[in-house]
């Protein structure tokens, strides 16, 4: 149950609706998704997030499908449902594939067991990797 009730689209106020807009022209959409509407009480938050979001998930060195996919992985690993949920969606319809998100979710679970089995013994790092 969210803290604050999301801001309306018709409610926001000029700055916020700006920032709406954008998101919806960007990503494509008619209506905006609760993350945004919900910090959107603070329309600092709301643009520097969408700024950041923004410059980090275009293609770059890694093409946007690798950075949703990475996103989701994050959003696995931190028991985020929502990121989890919206991300996913992102990543395919940018293109991930149900066996790339399936593969994706296979090295989650390894990765993560394997990191709390390094973490139990206190595994020293190899001098190669350091």
């Amino acid at each position: 149950m969210e803290i604050f009730k999301p801001i309306n689209e018709k409610k926001a106020n000029s700055k916020v609706k700006r920032i709406f807009n954008e998101i919806k022209k960007t990503r494509k959409i008619t209506k905006i998704p609760n993350f945004w509407k919900s910090i959107a009480h603070n329309p600092q938050l709301l643009e520097r997030t969408w700024n950041n979001l923004k410059q980090i998930m275009k293609d770059g060195a890694l093409d946007s499908v690798t950075k949703e996919l990475i996103y989701v992985a994050v959003s696995i690993t931190n028991s985020c449902s929502y990121c989890t949920r919206s991300h996913t969606f992102a990543a395919k319809k940018r293109g991930a594939s149900d066996e790339m998100i399936k593969e994706m979710i296979d090295v989650v679970g390894i990765a993560n067991q394997n990191n709390k089995l390094v973490e139990a013994y206190q595994v020293e790092v190899d001098k190669i990797y350091k």
